[in-house]
C-alpha cells in the first residue's frame, strides 16, 4: 500500500468520526431542548436542573472534537476540500455548543421561576417556537449527514418563520406584563426563554452556512440574512414603561 494511499484512508477514518461525534452531539442537544421545554411547560425544577447538568457533556464533546480536528490537521495535513471538512465540523461543534448553553440558560430560567402560575397560551405559544426551532436543527444535521446542500439553504431560509413568531410573543408577553405587573418578574424570565430560543434558531443556519462552505468551497451564503425579529426593538420601546413597576429581583436576574 503506498503512503499517499495509507494517508487517504487514514484522513477517511478521522473524518468519519469526527462526523459521528457531532452527530452525537447534535442529539444530545435535541434532547437538551425538549427537556427544557418540557420543564418549562410542567414547572419541573428537578428536570431542569438535569439539562443544566448535563450541558457539561457537550462541551467536552466541543472540546473533543476541536482537539481531534486539531490532530488531524497536523498528522494528515489536508488541503482544499479536505481541509474544509475539518473546518466547518469545528464550526458546527462550536455552534451545537453555544445551542447547548442556551438550553441550559432556559432551565436555569425554569429554575427561577420556580411554582408561578404560567398563562396557558404563552406556554403553549414557547412550546410552538421551540417546535419550529427544533425541525430547524433536526433538519440542518440531516444536511450536514448527507451534504445536502438545498436542504441546508433551506433551513437557512426558514430562519424568519422563528423570528417572526418571536416578535409575535414578546408583543404578546409585554403587553400582558404591563396589565398585570405582578407577574413582570415571571414574565422577564419568559423573555429570555424566547430570546434564547431565536437565538439558537440562528445558530442552527449558522450550521446551514458551514455546510455551505464545506460542500460548495466558498462563503457567498454566509453575507447578512434577512432577520425578521425586532423583539429587541420592542423591549427598549416598553423599558420606559415596564421599569418602573420592575421588582428590584427581576432587574438582577434579568442580566
Amino acid at each position: 500500500m503506498s503512503l499517499a494511499s495509507h494517508t487517504l484512508k487514514g484522513f477517511d477514518s478521522d473524518l468519519q468520526e469526527l462526523a459521528r461525534t457531532i452527530a452525537e452531539m447534535g442529539g444530545l442537544a435535541e434532547r437538551q431542548i425538549d427537556e427544557s421545554i418540557e420543564a418549562l411547560t410542567r414547572r419541573d425544577s428537578g428536570r431542569a436542573r438535569r439539562v443544566v447538568a448535563a450541558d457539561a457533556t457537550i462541551d467536552v464533546m466541543q472540546r473533543t472534537i476541536e482537539e481531534r480536528a486539531i490532530e488531524t490537521i497536523a498528522r494528515r495535513q489536508p488541503v482544499a476540500n479536505d481541509l474544509r471538512q475539518v473546518v466547518g465540523i469545528v464550526r458546527i461543534a462550536n455552534e451545537l455548543e453555544r445551542i447547548g448553553d442556551l438550553a441550559k440558560n432556559i432551565s436555569k430560567r425554569i429554575i427561577a421561576i420556580g411554582g408561578q402560575d404560567t398563562p396557558r397560551r404563552l406556554t403553549h405559544g414557547v412550546s410552538h417556537m421551540a417546535t419550529l426551532m427544533l425541525t430547524q436543527l433536526r433538519d440542518v444535521l440531516d444536511s450536514f449527514a448527507r451534504r445536502d446542500v438545498t436542504k441546508a439553504v433551506d433551513v437557512w431560509t426558514r430562519d424568519q418563520e422563528v423570528d417572526r413568531l418571536c416578535t409575535s410573543l414578546f408583543r404578546e408577553l409585554l403587553v400582558y406584563m404591563m396589565e398585570n405587573p405582578v407577574t413582570l418578574t415571571f414574565g422577564v424570565h419568559l423573555l429570555f426563554c424566547i430570546k434564547n430560543l431565536e437565538r439558537m434558531g440562528d445558530h442552527a443556519t449558522n450550521i446551514a452556512e458551514s455546510i455551505y462552505y464545506m460542500v460548495m468551497g466558498d462563503d457567498t451564503l454566509m453575507r447578512e440574512r434577512p432577520k425578521a425579529d425586532v423583539s429587541s426593538g420592542l423591549t427598549m420601546a416598553a423599558s420606559e414603561d415596564t421599569k418602573p413597576w420592575l421588582p428590584e429581583d427581576a432587574l438582577q436576574t434579568a442580566t
